[in-house]
């Protein structure tokens, strides 16, 4: 695993020192500039993932300097931790419009500067992998949370949740509507979950209209239970009246043919190493491509477990 590169911007040789020492000891990989505009320079050589940046410097503030930054689109995802000497309000204030991501007042605890760091980073690199639709985990995270509870033993199950005809609606619809549709699915998912009020359970967005919960295998074909109830009720909301007394959509295909589709519903494959042993994320990605596939061949909303036991 790569350290996190933090970049110091402080024209202060000792408070560069113990923030450069605090943080070195704390693993992270430090480089420091004694000014702005040398802070400037470093950020587009260095490419940090964190700025620790002192208000007061001699040629620009870090006022001007984080402006400068927050103005460059490509700086969007690097946080900002604000450095000031004065428990002043309008130093803090003036330092969050400008965009920075959170402010230490000096003096500090060398462990309310790790806190912050580490909080910081950690919301960054959440925001940087979620889904921007929905916010949810995207795949890196779901692969990391299957392969540790893996590599702890612990039982769980993973449902594999997919839409049936999203496309055709998507088509039909428009994008916007589509969107409904994935933001609408996501937060039955959550509801569902959310009522078995358990904390180890996990929410993830693959992409697209694929969507994933990993959970203890006791709750697990429940929450399939209420996502597929919950969805088929409220997934009419989205259609029009004549197409729910019909019960399908019309779209036209390249030729210029009508070609009908139900209204959507939703697919369920449950992967467990309940009875069998499971030895990453990819392999349960592989048992669940088939099990959805059978799910996906049944017409309407369904969840199918899969019991191999090898």
């Amino acid at each position: 695993m790569f350290k996190k590169k933090i970049l110091v911007i402080d024209d202060t040789e000792f408070m560069t020192k113990l923030i450069s020492d605090i943080l070195t000891g704390a693993g992270y990989d430090v480089v420091s500039a004694s000014g702005g505009i040398e802070g400037l320079l470093k950020v587009r050589s260095e490419k940090p993932d964190l700025v620790i940046l002192d208000v007061i410097m001699p040629d620009i503030d870090g006022f001007e300097v984080c402006k400068i930054l927050r103005d460059d689109e490509s700086n969007n995802l690097m946080p900002i931790i604000m450095l000031t000497s004065q428990d002043n309000e309008e130093d803090k204030l003036r330092g969050l419009e400008l965009g920075a991501d959170d402010y230490i007042t000096k003096p500090f605890n060398p462990r309310e500067l790790l806190s912050r760091v580490r909080n910081t980073l950690k919301r960054i690199d959440r925001n940087r992998w979620a889904n921007p639709l929905t916010g949810l985990p995207g795949n890196i995270e779901i692969q990391t949370e299957i392969n540790s509870r893996i590599a702890r033993g612990e039982l769980f199950s993973v449902l594999y949740i997919d839409l049936d005809n999203f496309k055709a609606y998507n088509d039909a619809y428009g994008f916007a509507s589509g969107d409904r549709a994935i933001k609408l699915t996501a937060d039955i998912i959550y509801d569902n979950v959310r009522l078995f009020n358990n904390n180890k359970d996990f929410i993830g967005h693959i992409g697209g209209d694929d969507f994933v919960i990993i959970t203890v295998p006791e709750t697990a074909e429940r929450i399939a239970e209420g996502v597929i109830a919950d969805f088929d009720k409220k997934i009419l909301e989205l259609y029009t009246r004549d197409d729910i007394k019909r019960g399908y959509i019309i779209t036209t295909d390249r030729l210029g043919h009508n070609i009908s589709f139900p209204i959507m519903s939703i697919s369920i494959a449950i992967v467990t190493n309940l009875h069998r042993k499971l030895f990453s994320a990819l392999q349960v990605s592989e048992i669940a491509a088939e099990v959805k596939k059978k799910a996906k061949s049944i017409q309407g909303s369904v969840c199918i477990k899969d019991r191999r036991s090898n």
